[in-house]
């Protein structure tokens, strides 16, 4: 049922103003309202749809419809929380407010910025123009997702590439996935598979950048006999001649172009935050003797708290901040509560409790019945909610991410209610210090 929203105060400024309503938003929301009924909450959101991202590759892989990944954004909208159906143009921390589109300003006492991440379809040369044409296409646009699975329904054998760039990208496991369920569709039919070249050319030095699953990743790769290519940053698309151009900046030589041939192209752009954010006072500046420290324009903020580091009333969560880990909904689901009591302590005059520890996790689909659940934190050491070695490709984890993890996430995190998991993770913390599971010694 579509839940109406509450009349703002007539001096337009709120306690708590959120920009974005996506996972992020939507998440913290709900964990504010669980943890203070009475407290005044805005999400500002211009687009009226929500949308299970995750899901995409799903549609993707046949297995889901894509109606299934969407619903109306005040269907999901915490009861009682303001929607505000408009776009953030500007950030003003210095005076506590924000800029929306059509001249509206909005003042508040806490900020937090929700906004995700940008896909950057124009920054290679002739993608936006060729993509949903020439088998060119990605899971990372809902659109896309459908005719993903008709690409790989026509595709009849040949080159089926593809690619990862240099920046950070939500879901890094995403871009293998589909070539893993692509490598299993084009096996299972006569003639295809045997007739087939599969490879990822990713930008990366690693397949990921936590070495025991970059391990794993190769393996499964080799035995999917899928070929694999570093330091490959894709540049340029020409979909009508079927060519791909990368540029190649390997360790130690010059940098030089390698065009390559593709009969079927999946493409992850190049990503950064939102231009509002990046061009805003919140964003990572550079510093003296590092004058890459601003790639990617996040919001800068302490990665324990999410409290921006140097105005105390702002916080990011998800794919907007600099939170040093994987851009992904489970790092989302840990920051959440984190996120929420800080805010709260913000409001109250208290000290801030810094808990989050970096936690993300991708499953990383590597057929229609196995998944490997990749979950690791700051160390950048594998972690398990589910006491066992998670370098390991289970049965259960498919199912988990096949039916477990979408009604989970419109069921139990948009709605601040922790997952069965979640009670599993004091019990593997003992597993570990008693030295129960070998994978983490």
């Amino acid at each position: 049922m579509s839940l109406s929203p509450m009349p703002l105060r007539p001096a337009s400024h709120v306690q708590v103003l959120i920009a974005g309503g996506g996972t992020g938003g939507i998440t913290l929301a709900s964990w504010l309202r669980k943890l203070s009924p009475q407290l005044e909450i805005v999400i500002v959101e211009p687009s009226p749809f929500h949308d299970y991202q995750s899901g995409w590759v799903l549609v993707a892989g046949g297995f889901i419809a894509p109606e299934d990944t969407r619903r109306a954004e005040r269907e999901v909208l915490p009861e009682g929380v303001a929607l505000i159906q408009s776009k953030v143009v500007g950030f003003d921390p210095d005076h506590n407010a924000v800029d929306l589109i059509g001249g509206r300003r909005l003042g508040y006492d806490v900020l937090v910025v929700a906004l995700g991440i940008e896909l950057n379809w124009t920054a290679v040369r002739g993608l936006a123009e060729t993509l949903g044409h020439h088998h060119v296409t990605s899971i990372y646009s809902r659109p896309m997702a459908s005719y993903t699975r008709r690409c790989f329904e026509e595709f009849q054998g040949g080159t089926a590439l593809f690619t990862q760039p240099a920046t950070a990208i939500k879901c890094g496991g995403a871009p293998q996935k589909i070539m893993h369920l692509a490598h299993q569709q084009f096996a299972a039919r006569s003639g295809v598979g045997v007739n087939s070249r599969i490879l990822f050319c990713t930008a990366q030095a690693s397949l990921f950048p936590v070495q025991a699953y970059s391990d794993k990743m190769v393996e499964i790769a080799a035995r999917h006999h899928s070929e694999v290519r570093y330091h490959h940053d894709l540049v340029a698309v020409d979909g009508e001649a079927g060519l791909a151009s990368f540029r190649l900046q390997e360790p130690g030589q010059s940098e030089r172009m390698d065009t390559i041939h593709f009969d079927l192209l999946h493409v992850v752009p190049p990503m950064s935050a939102p231009p509002v954010v990046a061009a805003s006072p919140l964003a990572v500046r550079p510093r003296d003797g590092d004058p890459g420290r601003a790639s990617g324009g996040w919001v800068e903020v302490d990665p324990h708290t999410a409290r921006h580091v140097h105005y105390g009333n702002v916080f990011a969560i998800g794919d907007v901040g600099s939170f040093p880990t994987a851009k992904t909904a489970a790092a989302v689901r840990k920051q959440a509560p984190v996120v929420a009591a800080n805010v709260l302590a913000v409001l109250e005059g208290r000290p801030l409790d810094p808990a989050y520890d970096g936690y993300s996790a991708c499953p990383l689909i590597t057929n229609d019945h196995a998944v490997m659940m990749v979950e690791f934190d700051y160390s950048k050491q594998p972690v398990s909610s589910f006491l066992m070695n998670p370098v390991k490709e289970r049965w259960f984890a498919w199912l988990l991410e096949r039916f477990g993890f979408p009604w989970i996430y419109w069921n139990r995190m948009l709605k601040a209610q922790p997952h069965e998991a979640t009670y599993l993770k004091p019990f593997a913390g003992l597993a570990r210090r008693l030295g129960l599971m070998r994978w983490q010694a």
